[in-house]
């Protein structure tokens, strides 16, 4: 499965995602800039990587969710093209309207910056297959506005559509998200946002694996 890295100015974790992907898919991803109007049709994954996207001006992913690549990756996402949102990219996929709810300021009113347990609360999407429903995995986080939010019906409904994928678990919520939200799929279940950054451990090197899996289920390379 071909993978592309969106480009954004003030992204800082595209290095980190293109190595991910890069090892665990055995090539690189293709890498597209923000004023690109169209992605090759052989692109199957599109992942957009954490950072401070145009300094986080207006609010976090507001002005990127507005680029150009931007109408590419949601053209692509409705024909079913899976989309992963990190961190900042998961700021961008609410923005831009492809997830819904609200990502505020953490409710410490600090940047935190540490390691997390995460609950796999639904392992039947493209991109948690390669997990046991239930498993507790370990994550790091860095963010300032990683509070999702949602209006009681929206919360109603993605949580009986099993669109909540990742939850903070054991106490380890860092931002005080509404039900210890981590991540969370469209309707379609082909877009994925989440606050963690499982590209930072996928080797032993990092000190883990457990983030492994999400990019071998993203890329195909384990039954969904």
């Amino acid at each position: 499965m071909k993978a592309a890295v969106i480009l954004l100015p003030g992204l800082n974790r595209d290095r980190d995602m293109i190595a991910a992907l890069t090892d665990i898919a055995g090539e690189p991803p293709l890498t597209i800039w923000q004023t690109e109007t169209s992605i090759p049709d052989d692109i199957e994954l599109i992942v957009i990587p954490g950072g401070f996207s145009y300094g986080d001006y207006l609010r976090c992913g507001a002005i990127a969710a507005r680029m150009p690549v931007m109408k590419a990756v949601r053209e692509k996402a409705e024909n079913g093209t899976r989309v992963i949102g990190v961190c900042n990219g998961f700021q961008i996929l609410v923005e831009s309207g492809m997830l819904p709810g609200a990502l505020m300021r953490n409710s410490s009113l600090k940047f935190v910056c540490r390691e997390v347990e995460l609950e796999i609360a639904n392992n039947k999407t493209v991109f948690t297959s390669a997990y046991a429903q239930g498993q507790i995995i370990r994550c790091p986080v860095a963010h300032h506005d990683g509070n999702y939010f949602a209006d009681a019906a929206t919360l109603d409904l993605i949580e009986a559509n099993g669109q909540v994928v990742l939850r903070y678990a054991n106490g380890t919520n860092p931002n005080g998200s509404v039900n210890d939200i981590a991540g969370i799929v469209n309707k379609a279940g082909n877009v994925l946002g989440l606050m963690p950054h499982p590209e930072n451990l996928i080797t032993a090197a990092h000190g883990g694996t457990d983030g492994r899996a999400l990019f071998e289920s993203a890329l195909g390379l384990v039954d969904a």
